[in-house]
């Protein structure tokens, strides 16, 4: 099989060729950074060789676990917030019928999703679906006191039991943590759930090819193989050894700091396959929480077209330049659908009779290139051959690496998030959790 491609020719003429290629002796100094483990955050470098690095004896375990929750779950509760979710998400609404959920027959459990909102509705609406049914949980979290998971896991390992019984229930729960510490560690030795282990040098925005992400895929059928396969591959050809010119990881670093030290503050992933909206929410957090530091980094924003040329369309293409747009083009799609001719033609649509819709796709995907490039948007593309596991698995690679390049060129550690913390301590005070007096009695005075 081959590789996904980067191609950066449309966003040339507000950069130069040469302006990308001038970046190649730093981009070789961020690559050894990364490699050699010399740069900020080097701490949280474990995803960099982590597709190469996963057993097979990893592999038949995961797959074991999930065939188990498949034997006994109708459902399947994934519990997480950020990272802990999004790369599942993006890989499921990525590979799954759209319309599975309206299937009488089903080969494999629902996943369903909490612990990413404190909203009262959507916990009250899930614990409601689920009464009758049987469930599992997977529960994701290094530490287990995360508010938003930890508040969810709270009400449905209740319910769960309450349903089952201790003993099934603890036979329908996993836990995804760390592998030494924590109170999910505690818990989950305490009750005797099965676990995987989130390694410590990976943080949750790069985990989705630890068991994070490759547990709940496993679960609806999804071959883990072919995404880490994918991972592998492109682990090879973004490699520190790779000439710049052929490494499609350093060079979209390098097109987007050029862009960025332009003037373009702004990066849009945009897609013209509906199937990979959730890509672009995974891409966000990855990106957005990597570079976002020290008053520095480009704003990640996502649009799916051409759904979104009905609304955002204007402001692309004639709004604050700002702006650049990255596409990710997906060659060939698994199906086929012609347009029919009509008698009555009184939509005017009969020129089209004859065409797969995926041409007219085509041809509104390059009409709006060039409508954006003559509007002063560089243009990167990213495509992909087809939307499949093992792509999908080169893809979250290809981005990954491209953010620690991204972060190291743009001077910042791109593997924390200080600033996460900032909603908690105001929270967790305006709730007067113990601990936080001090900080209840500064914050009420300002209310």
């Amino acid at each position: 099989m081959g590789n996904i491609t980067l191609t950066i020719d449309k966003a040339l003429g507000i950069i130069t060729k040469e302006q990308v290629y001038g970046k190649e002796e730093k981009i070789k100094e961020c690559l050894a950074a990364l490699h050699n483990g010399t740069g900020a955050g080097n701490d949280f470098l474990g995803w960099l060789r982590l597709p190469s690095s996963i057993t097979e004896a990893e592999l038949t375990d995961i797959e074991q676990t999930a065939d188990l929750l498949r034997a006994t779950c109708e459902a399947v509760v994934v519990i997480g917030i950020g990272g802990s979710y999004l790369g599942t998400k993006a890989v499921l609404e990525a590979l799954h019928n759209s319309f599975d959920w309206l299937q009488k027959e089903r080969k494999n459990p629902v996943i369903l999703y909490a612990g990413h909102t404190i909203g009262e509705d959507y916990l009250y609406e899930l614990c409601e679906v689920l009464k009758g049914r049987p469930f599992g949980i997977i529960n994701i979290s290094k530490s287990g006191t995360t508010t938003e998971p930890a508040l969810a896991f709270r009400i449905l390992k209740k319910q769960l039991e309450e349903t089952v019984g201790k003993e099934k229930a603890r036979q329908r729960i996993v836990a995804v943590t760390d592998a030494k510490k924590g109170a999910l560690r505690t818990l989950a030795t305490q009750e005797g759930y099965k676990t995987f282990v989130i390694p410590d040098d990976v943080g949750g925005r790069f985990s989705v090819l630890t068991p994070v992400g490759l547990l709940p895929v496993a679960v609806t059928g999804v071959s883990i193989r072919d995404l880490v396969s994918g991972a592998v591959d492109m682990e090879k050809a973004t490699g520190e050894d790779v000439p710049f010119a052929g490494n499609i990881a350093a060079r979209y670093a390098a097109v987007r700091h050029a862009l960025y030290t332009s003037g373009k503050k702004i990066e849009i992933l945009a897609n013209f396959h509906p199937k990979l909206h959730y890509i672009g929410e995974w891409w966000k957090q990855l990106y957005g929480e990597s570079e976002g530091k020290e008053h520095k980094g480009i704003f990640p924003a996502s649009v799916d077209l051409t759904t979104d040329l009905h609304s955002m369309g204007q402001w692309i293409q004639e709004g604050e330049r700002s702006i650049f747009e990255t596409v990710i083009s997906v060659e060939r799609p698994d199906h086929t659908v012609i347009v029919p001719t009509d008698s009555e033609n009184l939509d005017g649509l009969n020129f089209l009779a004859g065409k797969r819709v995926d041409e007219i796709n085509k041809m509104a995907e390059l009409g709006t290139q060039l409508a954006h490039v003559d509007g002063g948007v560089p243009n990167i593309r990213i495509t992909l051959p087809e939307v499949n596991a093992y792509y999908i698995g080169q893809l979250f690679y290809f981005f990954e690496k491209g953010c620690g390049i991204s972060g190291y060129l743009l001077g910042v550690n791109p593997f924390d998030q200080p600033g996460v913390e900032a909603y908690k301590r105001n929270m967790f005070a305006l709730l007067d959790k113990p601990g936080f007096e001090k900080e209840t009695k500064a914050i009420k005075a300002r209310l």
